[in-house]
């Protein structure tokens, strides 16, 4: 199994995968978290707290994937960055539908 590539310096390889590998663990550490917090909630929020760590995760994934030579770099790129956009279109979502405790906004997402 070829490690990355032409794009990557065999001699940074190892830290690159020992950080992704990291990024799995946490994230997956989160999701995990997340999932528990909306076993306790059952809200809209909070479920969508877990798409968005879940998504995390994939991308992670996704990352050690590609340095591992499993995942071309052409799906690597559709996944991580169409994934970044979703991610934080899902947080804004959550930021904005928040709002403060007296504009009335926050009744609907919590349904």
């Amino acid at each position: 199994m070829s490690v990355a590539g032409e794009w990557l310096d065999p001699q940074l390889a190892p830290v690159l995968v020992a950080v992704i590998a990291l990024a799995v663990l946490g994230t997956t550490v989160l999701f995990v978290v997340g999932l528990a917090a909306y076993g306790r909630r059952r809200t809209t929020r909070y479920c969508l707290i877990v798409v968005v760590l879940g998504l995390l995760v994939v991308r992670s994934l996704t990352g050690l994937g590609t340095v591992l030579g499993l995942v071309p770099m052409t799906v690597h790129h559709l996944v991580e960055h169409g994934f970044d956009f979703l991610i934080a279109v899902l947080v804004l979502y959550l930021v904005f539908r928040s709002g403060a405790a007296s504009d009335g906004v926050t009744a609907g997402l919590d349904d």
